[in-house]
């Protein structure tokens, strides 16, 4: 299980600086610099909602430096939607392995319990769990509940 310490540690190893910022829009955001193809990311404390959804945050942009998935505000809807899909499963698969996952499931009946075992929102555990499943064409040995 990876905490929100970890996310840091990590944006700090691989050199995308973070920030703290104030937006009335954003609750966070991610750039790069296309001079040095560095990455930075800012995230404005005071919208967000709680340790998990910083935790969330955080890991969906660095999906998007670690995968170099960036568009202008420009860019055409399905392009857009392929760079945050690209990030989006990038901070899935970090937070919620699919390993890890498919054992915490076995051991638990309700997906609340799983995002609290995890730090994560409960949404992100239903994205794991149909990722891992229809996507990767595996199997549950058991049901989860809501």
């Amino acid at each position: 299980m990876v905490d929100i310490l970890e996310l840091y540690q990590l944006a700090e190893e691989q050199g995308h600086d973070v920030y703290w910022y104030t937006d009335e829009n954003l609750s966070a955001v991610s750039v790069k610099n296309s001079a040095d193809n560095s990455c930075a990311i800012a995230i404005n404390p005071f919208k967000l909602e709680s340790s998990v959804d910083e935790k969330y945050k955080l890991a969906h942009e660095l999906g998007h430096c670690e995968t170099g998935s960036f568009y202008t505000r420009c860019s055409p809807c399905d392009l857009k939607e392929k760079h945050e899909l690209r990030a989006e499963r990038w901070a899935m698969k970090t937070l919620l392995p699919q390993d890890e996952l498919f054992a915490a499931i076995r051991n638990q009946n309700h997906r609340w319990e799983i995002a609290e075992m995890f730090g994560v929102p409960e949404e992100l555990v239903q994205k794991a769990i149909d990722y891992y499943t229809i996507t990767q064409g595996c199997a549950l040995s058991c049901d989860i509940e809501y």
